[in-house]
């Protein structure tokens, strides 16, 4: 009799560990922020982004972008820097710092995620369509651009809606997004994907060399191997959702890989057609002809008025040297930065 009231004592002790640990679980599973081991205790969640976990939007949050397309041809054999023909052919040509960033990222990239086969050209591409090479590389030695490169605020009027998500901290902006820096993150995103290029201990997105590593891991992510063109295609929109987007920058990426060279920094040439400019894309750039609308993309089909933003002229990234609370309007032909 003492045994069998023995066993029944364990087996309603097992039963109220049990319903212990399911509770617990309830609770957790119920509760922001917290999950439950095998156990039932509490541990922390893992569900906020990780450095590979995109959040939904894009990179820029669909931002505008510049549509000028590269020349025809590029120089062949490349130029000699600092010589006249290089200062004249400043469309191959990449400011010292700013390519030594792409380089850099690549690297390391190669290092980290050798699978994913990401090419500098590509990174330099999509600096070019983002902020036309931090703006001709107007940046100081450490890679961090003289005046911040801020894009319009994203606020629903003609551009994506993205409410403040940073405070206002990278891009002045306490109501909404804008995008930022020389690869044009927008603040969610970088709050995830933000990398430390230079190895200073900051992740800035307005330092070239922070904002192209962080852009190589964002195109790394998701084990894409960039040597195929369909994963290629797929981290370039993933980048900014738009098809002629993605046949600007492959259009660069073709040019760069054709030859490119090293010039000072500040002597880059500024493109001026965006996307959201209603001029944009209606006259080729200076040295292409007969080429007024970027080739293709490979394997997919082009998609006509799928930009990812239309009206306001006056949403082009600016370098106010400082906060910007929403879009400013700068002259229609902005003149190159000179370094002085």
């Amino acid at each position: 009799m003492a045994a069998h009231f023995d066993r029944r004592l364990r087996k309603a002790a097992v039963t109220t560990t049990v319903a212990a640990v399911a509770v617990a679980a309830l609770s957790a599973s119920q509760a922001p922020d917290v999950t439950a081991d095998g156990n039932g205790r509490q541990t922390t969640a893992d569900n906020m982004p990780t450095s590979d976990t995109p959040p939904e939007e894009s990179a820029t949050g669909n931002s505008p972008y510049y549509t000028d397309l590269p020349p025809l041809n590029s120089p062949n054999p490349s130029p000699t820097t600092g010589t006249p023909s290089s200062r004249g052919s400043s469309e191959a040509g990449i400011p010292a710092t700013v390519l030594d960033a792409y380089k850099k990222a690549e690297s390391e990239l190669r290092r980290a995620k050798p699978g994913c086969n990401l090419p500098w050209q590509l990174l330099a591409a999509i600096g070019k369509v983002e902020s036309g090479q931090a703006r001709g590389g107007r940046v100081d030695a450490n890679g961090t651009t003289i005046g911040r490169i801020i894009g319009p605020q994203l606020d629903g009027n003609g551009f994506a809606l993205i409410k403040d998500t940073d405070n206002g901290v990278y891009d002045g902006n306490s109501s909404y997004d804008n995008a930022v820096g020389p690869m044009q993150f927008i603040p969610s995103t970088w709050a995830w994907a933000g990398r430390d290029g230079n190895g200073d201990g900051k992740e800035d997105p307005n330092n070239v060399y922070d904002a192209a590593l962080a852009a190589g891991h964002y195109l790394c992510r998701f084990d894409w191997d960039l040597s195929d063109q369909a994963d290629l295609n797929r981290a370039i929109l993933s980048y900014n959702n738009s098809q002629d987007y993605l046949n600007t920058v492959l259009s660069w990426l073709e040019h760069y890989r054709k030859g490119t060279h090293e010039i000072p920094d500040g002597t880059g040439s500024l493109p001026v057609g965006r996307s959201d400019d209603t001029n944009a894309g209606a006259s080729p750039s200076p040295g292409r002809t007969g080429a007024s609308t970027p080739p293709t993309a490979p394997g997919t089909t082009p998609s006509p008025g799928h930009s990812p933003s239309k009206p306001p002229s006056s949403g082009r990234p600016t370098d106010p040297g400082g906060p910007s609370t929403g879009p400013s309007t700068p002259p229609k032909d902005p003149t190159p930065p000179t370094e002085t």
